[in-house]
């Protein structure tokens, strides 16, 4: 009787290729291998229950200004609101691809869809403030995609090349700032001999470092991508310049497309601070069709808001001689937004600066309401 031979070592046994758990074992792998973590397990389940934290957070922060919203919801066409959702999701793919890129340049090799699912997320919460949606889109993908996407230092990095793009782009149009702040006509070539140097600057840190944090930045080493980079992103800074004129000049507010730069370079600037234009400083407090109010970014007194017209005048003289009606709009305005503040009892101060002598900086007629603390006189 022949003895039966010994099995092969090579070929592994019907139950090891139908039983997952087996073949780990075999392969001399821990038993609990297979199991993965919770949130993988209930990766869309968790995704959902973020994007809805994010959504809530949103909707917490911005409920003071619901009927502004609706208000601007209500003036605008649907052609125009058509428009300016094309413009966003046009904004949103090319931020997204240009992402991609730099991450796949990295080393991530997670692909597109996940990448896109975590940016849409991310971009939710830029809305809130960029950095934190920065961290939102940096925590989805980790999660989702722990094993093929590069670590989060490296995925900070990966934004650079974009955020250096964008900085570019603010010093080379930063001259639309020159009439609505009045800054000096210099200033906007510094702004650009900056953002050039901070490009070629970026670049040589990508050629001298290639390991660690720094593989984020291996998108600028090659011409190729370089290129890519740039053009996707001018795409989507065209999109963002393109989707504001056209929700202003929806909802009749007479600006050009130089306007719609300026306003978007200043938005950007304010979302560098902690807590973010939508939120922060710059909330709005009262609008109408004719009139807006707003907070000041740089307050004198505990209640410090600026009440402009939506069409341009450089100051209230000027306002005054060309549409008395809409200046009382203003003056209107102001004593809407002190009932509103809380300080129309205790007393508030209306101040239109004109003239470089009076101190006005900006060459739109606006007034100041301060209130909230004790006022001295005389002023200045």
């Amino acid at each position: 009787m022949t003895a039966p031979s010994p099995p092969d070592p090579a070929v592994a046994p019907p139950e090891i290729d139908s039983d997952p758990t087996l073949r780990v074992v075999e392969e001399g792998l821990p038993a609990a291998a297979p199991d993965r973590s919770w949130f993988r397990r209930h990766s869309k389940g968790v995704s959902v229950a973020f994007a809805l934290v994010v959504f809530a957070a949103l909707v917490v922060g911005l409920y003071g200004k619901r009927d502004a919203f609706i208000d601007a919801i209500g003036a605008a066409s649907p052609w125009v609101l058509a428009g300016a959702a094309l413009m966003q999701v046009i904004w949103l793919l090319a931020r997204s691809e240009a992402w991609y890129v730099c991450v796949d340049a990295a080393g991530g090799d997670c692909g597109r869809r996940p990448l896109y699912r975590a940016a849409a997320l991310g971009y939710l919460g830029n809305l809130l403030n960029p950095s934190f949606g920065l961290a939102v889109r940096i925590a989805e993908l980790r999660r989702t995609v722990p094993d093929t996407s590069p670590t989060a230092g490296v995925l900070v990095a990966a934004e650079m090349p974009i955020v250096v793009v964008e900085i570019a782009l603010a010093g080379l149009c930063s001259f639309t700032l020159i009439a609505p702040l009045g800054i000096p006509w210099w200033l906007p070539l510094i702004a650009l001999v900056v953002g050039v140097g901070v490009i070629a600057g970026v670049s040589g840190i990508a050629i001298r470092k290639d390991h660690g944090l720094w593989k984020g930045l291996a998108v600028l080493r090659g011409l190729r991508h370089r290129n890519t980079i740039i053009g996707l992103t001018i795409l989507a800074v065209s999109a963002q310049v393109f989707r504001n004129w056209l929700v202003l000049r929806g909802i009749g507010v007479d600006v050009s497309v130089w306007d719609s730069m300026a306003l978007l370079i200043a938005m950007a600037a304010l979302g560098l601070l902690p807590v973010g234009p939508s939120l922060g400083p710059a909330t709005t407090v009262l609008e109408t069709d004719r009139i807006l109010a707003f907070r000041d970014i740089d307050p004198q007194a505990p209640t410090h808001v600026l009440v402009i017209p939506k069409n341009h005048y450089p100051d209230v003289a000027a306002l005054a001689a060309a549409d008395a009606s809409l200046l009382g709009d203003v003056v209107t305005g102001a004593y809407r937004v002190a009932a509103v503040e809380g300080i129309g009892e205790s007393g508030y101060r209306v101040v239109f600066n004109t003239g470089a002598d009076a101190g006005q900086a900006v060459p739109h007629v606006h007034g100041h309401v301060l209130g909230g603390r004790s006022l001295d006189w005389p002023p200045g």
